[in-house]
């Protein structure tokens, strides 16, 4: 078994820039905990960014959204704090609430983030539409932290219990590349 604390943030990032694996960034702090415990909101974030071609690293997406938190409590990724990060940098993502309306939503998406429970735990996870109508998922959990399979495969193995919220675009048309 690999000893998460010998894990860089760079080797949770993937060859063309995303962040795959929240295990790799136990040195790095986020609300007031280590971000391979709560980091997944704002890794999210930065790979929904990232994947629109946003310019942007993955150390001002945390410390903005950490920033953000209006409690130094711990705890994971508030939904205010999603809604207001992604307002400020993709102000053209849509929100469905629901289990099935959130699966419909993201099928028709380029880009998106679900909100849900995976286990027990609430968890953010970032996806892309490939050319081929699957979606790569990246940071669901150890063994998946990079990952093609259908949006259908993806909802029948995680979205099973709890709130499920897509938070999605369609086709991005607005480049901002400044942090505010």
């Amino acid at each position: 078994m690999t000893d998460i604390r010998n894990l860089t943030p760079e080797q949770g990032i993937s060859e063309d820039g995303y962040i795959t694996d929240q295990d790799c960034f136990s040195s790095v702090r986020y609300r007031t905990m280590r971000a391979d415990i709560n980091g997944c909101g704002w890794i999210a974030a930065y790979n929904m960014r990232h994947a629109l071609g946003q310019k942007t690293d993955w150390e001002s997406v945390r410390q903005e959204m950490d920033h953000m938190h209006t409690l130094r409590i711990p705890g994971p990724t508030l939904m205010r704090v999603m809604r207001e990060y992604l307002g400020r940098y993709v102000p053209d993502y849509e929100e469905t609430a629901g289990r099935e309306e959130a699966v419909e939503a993201a099928r028709k998406s380029k880009v998106g983030i679900f909100r849900y429970n995976e286990g027990r735990e609430p968890h953010f996870v970032s996806f892309v539409r490939q050319p081929d109508g699957n979606f790569r998922f990246f940071n669901v959990t150890d063994g998946m932290e990079d990952t093609v399979i259908s949006m259908d495969a993806f909802a029948e193995e995680h979205l099973l219990r709890g709130t499920v919220i897509a938070l999605t675009v369609k086709e991005y048309t607005q480049e901002r590349t400044e942090e505010p």
